[in-house]
């Protein structure tokens, strides 16, 4: 099959039926320890593991596309040992028919005119306690076949659970992007021969006194921030523009919690450590007595996952869908990323606020491609009114998540980052995830017009704005250095009491 299948399998194609996931085991692989620990109330998941058998150049190449080499030979893997399940299968088929002719002799006897072949001819001159022994024998003996077919299975299973999601061939191969288009124009038409002094959003949060990085570092250390004064308060005004932006396009608002159970954000795509070794997500710590029979909790790195939580173990009226979903959340990031010069202050961090955009579509590349299309739609139109200068790039395949086969991003223009891509820098993000997140929670769709059956919705989730490097490119960009003032943009003066420019004001002791 090639690469094209993506984008081209029909509505119908894509229907699959549910299997049973068995308790996974721990596997040598950091993604596979990720999945061994699920709790018996974790959905069941459901991955296409015959597509994977039947594809498994496809998906070894995708994997090493995105730069995931461990799993790149997991498919090969998959395909080994699901012949040995096979010679399992037509072993145990034997001693099974074998157990049901020993049992039948012992219960009923046959005559001597039933007697008509070698084997129920050994069996009628076997005594009573000879039949109890081999009845014995084969149960045993089936017993240990079911053990291994058990842990094939398992295998087999966390394997294709591991493999992330085939990429669109919307996606650049390899780790350059693609540049789409622009948002506003560059505020230095020609960088070379500008005169004006730009500052960073440190210098400029510190001479305003709208940060405090030192107090932070102090409480809770490097990659944590207080807001203050205006800041705070563009941080209310900048969520609450966000949120009018959504609704005005009929998206639906949530407010989710910020701790999930961490089987639902592995579920997502998000796992406890990257391929490096890193740590991506908070987990919780738990009491003693409960290791083992509760659940372990995570704090989320993104509204995205209790988003998509909402609907685990849940079939869809094909009626409803899209179903789109928006929620403000803090979001908590436990690797912040390389410190640097470029890092400092608000870009990042480990703890911030975000409103997220999420949607269940029908099982189409059409159907969730007009939904990421309209995500698209309202980050441009946000960051459009704040007059931040941005660039829409596609990402490549060494810049996708697990869960994403397409990816766009779009940054804006950080003049403290001048030095370092152009002064470019992520603020928002959309990703289309297929059927990747709803056949791993569990989240069907009932299509009437195919005449009833289940199949797993597509999913689509986007930033409509994260708090943090918003405002540190609205005070970059927003810097006077003459007046030592920060003009605040139009759109968010509604929520700022009135207030248009933010003003050096008395230092206070």
């Amino acid at each position: 099959m090639s690469r094209s299948t993506i984008s081209s399998i029909c509505l119908r194609c894509r229907l699959q039926s549910t299997r049973r996931n068995p308790r996974r085991l721990y596997h040598a692989s950091t993604q596979l320890q990720a999945e061994a620990s699920r709790p018996s109330v974790a959905p069941k998941v459901s991955i296409d593991i015959k597509h994977i058998r039947q594809n498994a150049a496809l998906y070894e190449q995708n994997c090493l596309e995105r730069n995931y080499k461990t799993q790149a030979t997991y498919p090969a893997r998959i395909n080994s040992i699901f012949e040995e399940w096979h010679t399992y299968q037509r072993e145990a088929r034997s001693l099974r028919e074998r157990n049901n002719r020993v049992k039948l002799q012992i219960a009923n006897p046959p005559t001597d005119r039933d007697s008509d072949s070698a084997e129920a001819q050994e069996l009628k001159d076997m005594t009573r306690e000879q039949l109890l022994e081999e009845a014995r024998v084969l149960k045993d003996k089936i017993s240990v076949i079911q053990e291994k077919e058990s842990a094939i299975t398992t295998e087999i299973d966390s394997l294709a659970a591991a493999i992330p999601n085939l990429t669109s061939n919307e996606t650049p191969r390899g780790s350059e992007p693609r540049l789409i288009s622009y948002i506003n124009t560059h505020p230095e038409s020609d960088p070379s021969a500008s005169s004006r002094v730009w500052r960073s959003h440190v210098h400029i949060g510190q001479e305003l006194q709208l940060l405090d990085l030192a107090s932070a570092a102090t409480t809770t250390g490097w990659g944590w921030y207080y807001l203050l004064n205006e800041a705070a308060q563009m941080e209310q005004a900048l969520i609450q523009f966000a949120l009018s932006v959504a609704r005005k396009h009929g998206w639906g608002h949530v407010s989710p919690p910020s701790m999930v159970y961490s089987h639902i954000a592995s579920a997502c795509g998000f796992q406890p450590r990257d391929q490096n070794g890193e740590q991506q997500v908070y987990s919780i710590q738990q009491n003693a007595r409960d290791v083992g029979l509760k659940p372990e909790l995570s704090l989320s790195g993104t509204a995205e996952i209790p988003l998509a939580g909402m609907k685990a173990n849940t079939t869809l009226e094909e009626a409803e869908l899209p179903l789109k979903r928006f929620g403000v959340s803090r979001c908590y990031r436990a690797e912040a990323g390389a410190r640097g010069a470029d890092t400092k202050g608000l870009y990042r961090v480990h703890e911030f606020t975000k409103v997220e955009m999420f949607a269940w579509t029908l099982p189409s590349i059409e159907a969730s491609t007009a939904v990421f299309d309209e995500m698209v739609i309202i980050q441009k139109e946000i960051l459009h009114s704040l007059g931040l200068h941005c660039r829409i790039l596609e990402m490549p395949t060494t810049d996708l998540g697990a869960s994403a086969t397409r990816k766009l991003d779009i940054e804006a223009y950080f003049p403290s980052r001048r030095q370092k891509d152009d002064g470019y820098g992520e603020v928002t993000s959309v990703s289309m995830c297929t059927d990747y997140q709803s056949r791993r929670l569990a989240t069907r769709v009932d299509v009437r017009s195919l005449g009833g059956k289940l199949a797993f919705p597509y999913t689509v989730n986007g930033t409509a704005l994260a708090v943090p490097r918003v405002l540190a490119a609205i005070l970059e960009n927003g810097w006077d250095e003459e007046k030592c003032e920060v003009k605040i943009p139009e759109c968010l003066w509604p929520w700022m009491d009135g207030l248009k420019i933010i003003t050096p004001k008395e230092r206070l002791h």
